[in-house]
């Protein structure tokens, strides 16, 4: 059992990218086992200075967009990812949407209610 799951947030510029890192940090506050991961500096880090860090707890990547980004950073540092979450992939259940990349308005604190929902569910199936 996991003494604590590092949430990595997707740092992009789209809409669900930011509703990733509100509910990450939402998540974050809520759930004392839940830690959270710079994604600019785990890119940024090419001494590898962060990488006994990040292979401490199981990772649940938390991607905006298609591309993947969050767990394409962390493969490239040769981190296993326990768990991806895709936040558009969630919301297509739901009859909601982020539509802008820098202010949530109400409907876009559902989606961050949504994921807050799915991460806090994935953090006690690691544990």
């Amino acid at each position: 059992m996991a003494e604590k799951i590092a949430l990595a947030p997707c740092n992009g510029m789209s809409p669900n990218g930011l509703v990733s890192r509100v509910a990450v940090g939402d998540c974050r506050k809520e759930n004392e086992k839940a830690i959270s991961i710079c994604m600019g500096s785990t890119s940024a880090d090419i001494e590898g200075k962060n990488d006994e860090m990040l292979k401490k707890y199981p990772i649940v990547a938390v991607n905006g967009c298609s591309g993947g980004c969050v767990n394409k950073i962390l493969e490239n540092r040769g981190i296993d990812v326990a768990k991806t979450i895709a936040v558009g992939d969630v919301l297509k259940n739901f009859n909601v949407s982020s539509k802008d990349p820098f202010r949530l308005n109400d409907e876009g604190e559902k989606c961050v209610e949504i994921i807050g929902k799915e991460l806090n569910r994935t953090i006690d199936e690691l544990q």
